[in-house]
């Protein structure tokens, strides 16, 4: 296959709920008409595949990932016309669509649940996990600790205990039940013809586990063939991105060795080390981590990296020294911290809404190996509600003009308030005044995405970590059919110099890609390169443009 056939391999990932969006139904909740009429600020910011989260038929307990109807669009978001209107012009545009697929789980309100309560004989009864008793380890397992108090909640219908890994109005499916698997086809395959590019998977390590009462919770990953074959055949080019928290050495499992399984898997272990670096100025964890994801990810696979997402940053992957650091610098308030592992915060409040370290998160996300993704609002610097239960603080309305509401909603209320107070509040921070403002960060981030778009290495290229002396700066090299770059960015909050021996080939010189400070290497052959507190720097070796003399193959 041709390198423009991994679609995702350089793809501008950008990931929103319908809901918080934009209103056009005026009823105070986003809608398909809405980010339909949005899209083409998308496609200018440089977006190329959009991830909507559940749009489905919901009770709605959990922002939309308790599903009680996989085939039907929300009437609170609109019609399944407006699903496919959207759509065409997504494709119009050029711009992809990935959907959550929340096969785990679905809502207790599901007709599927209330059939397999309401009979033992019911063919659904298998569809779910069920016990006569209660486990003795139900309170072992909760994902939301301290908020969830047990996996295992007795059905007075049923007159059994049914199991569930998160709240418990989310009854977990027997993803090893055949019919299920069967079923699971059917709704991939609606939504696939329907015009989607895929899938963005929930909970995937749960949903390949082995369930029940006294079970050993082995992982079967043929589940994860099955489900990349239906998806081949029905669709060449569709993904499945998997959010699947696990460490590294663990990452292969889920991609296949031969990248037969998902093709694209979250990137949680560079994610707590990002943040890990940007409190302590520590780079070396994060250095490790790239080199460890590198090394577990096939060539027909690839790494998404992000900075913030809907969920809370989930730090349960550093060490309790570590977390507790970041927990300092970033959610020094326990109403900031979540779940007794992560925060619950919005990207610029956290960085104290300085442009210099905010430029030095992002210039890093979109210069990581892997494809990039942006929560939404995240361009603009959007804000947090602290005030929200849980998740919610991070979850507010988009904020486009200085109008009431930030242009979301013109109803009385809106779904959830937007932020109106404060230095993020949506008199201060939209769409419209920063698209006005050519110095916006806005503005820059479009700039930077362009030239991320133009740099294949970054998507396909090999990554090496460089030798830079400083602990606090991070140096990457990508190779990729004779073409070279390299970045830095310092995480200190003084300027650095650093060495730099390159062994590339053109390597004595190094062409500026954001700015005009081109380095050429002394006479050890060595470049001296100055970073601001913050700074970051994206060079090319040897050459202005790599059009020319890159390898065909």
């Amino acid at each position: 296959m041709a390198i423009d056939d991994y679609w995702f391999k350089n793809a501008v990932i950008y990931c929103l709920n319908v809901a918080t969006y934009m209103d056009c139904n005026g009823d105070g909740v986003g809608d398909f008409e809405g980010l339909s009429r949005r899209l083409d600020y998308l496609h200018a910011l440089g977006v190329t595949c959009v991830w909507l989260q559940p749009f489905y038929c919901s009770p709605n307990r959990d922002n939309g990932y308790d599903v009680s109807d996989f085939y039907g669009v929300s009437p609170r978001f609109g019609s399944a016309g407006d699903f496919v209107e959207c759509m065409n012009h997504a494709h119009a545009l050029g711009m992809r669509v990935v959907v959550d697929l929340v096969a785990n789980h679905t809502s207790v309100d599901h007709p599927w649940f209330k059939a397999a309560r309401a009979d033992p004989e019911s063919p659904y009864r298998d569809w779910y996990v069920w016990s006569d008793k209660r486990p003795r380890d139900h309170a072992q397992g909760t994902v939301f600790p301290p908020v969830q108090k047990t996996t295992w909640t007795r059905d007075k219908e049923a007159g059994k205990y049914y199991f569930h890994r998160f709240y418990e109005h989310q009854a977990d499916l027997n993803t090893h039940n055949k019919a299920y698997r069967e079923e699971l086809y059917k709704i991939m395959g609606y939504w696939l013809q329907l015009g989607v590019s895929g899938f963005r998977m929930d909970a995937v390590p749960f949903l390949v586990e082995r369930k029940g009462a006294n079970v050993k919770p082995v992982k079967d990953f043929a589940l994860l063939e099955e489900m990349r074959r239906f998806l081949q055949w029905r669709s060449r080019d569709a993904i499945m991105l998997a959010e699947a928290n696990v460490p590294a050495g663990e990452s292969l499992n889920y991609f296949g060795e031969e990248g037969d399984r998902l093709q694209m898997m979250l990137n949680f272990p560079v994610n707590q080390r990002v943040f890990y670096a940007m409190a302590t100025g520590d780079a070396k964890p994060l250095a490790q981590a790239i080199v460890e994801t590198g090394d577990n990810v096939p060539r027909d696979a690839q790494w998404v990296n992000f900075l913030r997402s809907h969920d809370e940053l989930d730090l349960g992957r550093l060490t309790k020294p570590q977390r507790e650091r970041v927990f300092e610098v970033f959610a020094p308030e326990p109403t900031m911290q979540l779940y007794d592992r992560g925060i619950r915060r919005r990207l610029a409040p956290m960085l104290g809404n300085d442009r210099r370290r905010m430029e030095l998160a992002f210039s890093l996300l979109f210069a990581l190996p892997g494809t990039p993704m942006l929560q939404y609002g995240d361009e603009i610097g959007l804000g947090e509600d602290l005030a929200l239960n849980e998740r919610e603080a991070t979850r507010t309305p988009m904020q486009w003009t200085a109008e009431p509401h930030g242009g979301f909603t013109k109803a009385k209320k809106a779904v959830l308030p937007v932020v109106d107070e404060g230095i993020y509040g949506y008199r201060e921070v939209n769409v419209d005044a920063q698209r006005r403002d050519p110095d916006s960060f806005m503005n820059w981030l479009v700039r930077l995405i362009r030239v991320r778009k133009e740099c294949t290495e970054l998507a396909w290229g090999k990554c090496e970590v460089l030798e830079t002396g400083s602990p606090s700066v991070l140096a990457l090299s990508y190779e990729f059919r004779g073409a070279s770059m390299v970045t830095l960015h310092n995480f200190d909050q003084a300027a650095q110099t650093v060495p730099l021996r390159l062994k590339l080939e053109g390597g004595e010189r190094l062409v500026d890609l954001i700015g005009e400070a081109h380095s050429d290497a002394g006479g050890r052959g060595a470049h001296e390169i100055v970073l601001d507190a913050y700074g970051y720097r994206w060079f090319r070796v040897g050459v202005v443009d790599e059009t020319l003399t890159r390898a065909p193959y």
